[in-house]
């Protein structure tokens, strides 16, 4: 996880306690001090040196306008890499020259921006259509977050997942979703299976759903009232243990 920042710590601590509910063995941080502290108070167990990486995630938390040259050039380096990316938020302004296996987790108000940067102009109405173009035109995968989700491949595939709950549409439940989508990819990256584009949409879409699950979970908690996104990330475990006994 390379994700946070001192303006929005709180994006880190979000991201990587959905990528350890969601099943992975260990999770690394890397970051600045502040967030990298405030992980570390929720989740001492995260490992904030570097080391060994099997998928990244990057950007939540993160403005393009502020962002250090220094921290630009390691974004790169991730992105030119063969370790799959899932690309959000602050990131999303390195992602179509990037070489590496990408996951790109815009919103709707993103998504406009990356299409114009592209040259594609502005997403039609058809948020399927939209994303199958903007796919195709950066060979990434795209997760087009709302009140349902759209994942399309590159080479035209597309599923659509509900949110399963309005309470959703609240603010980190994005950063969530990013720690879940890392956690599953990592988990794809352990057991050898393959990464091409095609494989990693059916992984987003998987997190997408589980991440949607929980959701449900948590509100049904409150009698299904308001929840936060810190009540997504708890309930990641059980959504992970339905699908496991089924």
């Amino acid at each position: 996880m390379r994700t946070g920042s001192e303006a929005y710590p709180g994006a880190a601590v979000l991201g990587v306690e959905a990528a350890w509910r969601t099943g992975l063995g260990m999770v690394r941080y890397l970051g600045p001090e502040r967030p990298a502290g405030l992980v570390l108070a929720r989740r001492p167990e995260t490992v904030t040196a570097e080391g060994r990486v099997q998928a990244w995630v990057i950007g939540s938390g993160t403005d393009a306008s502020t962002r250090a040259a220094s921290e630009t050039a390691a974004l790169r380096g991730v992105l030119s890499d063969t370790n799959p990316v899932v690309v959000d938020a602050g990131a999303l302004d390195l992602a179509a020259e990037a070489t590496a296996p990408r996951i790109l987790t815009p919103h709707d108000r993103e998504h406009a921006r990356l299409r114009t940067a592209l040259g594609l102009g502005h997403p039609p109405a058809d948020r399927v259509e939209a994303a199958r173009g903007t796919a195709e035109a950066t060979g990434a995968v795209i997760l087009l977050k709302g009140s349902t989700t759209v994942v399309a491949a590159p080479d035209g595939w597309a599923a659509t997942v509900e949110a399963g709950t309005p309470w959703l549409a609240t603010a980190g439940t994005g950063d969530v979703l990013a720690g879940a989508i890392g956690a599953v990819v990592a988990g794809a990256m352990a057991r050898e299976e393959p990464t091409d584009a095609a494989s990693l949409a059916a992984l987003a879409a998987s997190a997408a759903w589980l991440h949607g699950r929980a959701g449900v979970l948590a509100a049904a908690v409150s009698g299904d009232g308001p929840i936060t996104a810190l009540d997504v990330a708890e309930a990641l475990p059980r959504a992970v243990a339905e699908v496991l006994r089924r």
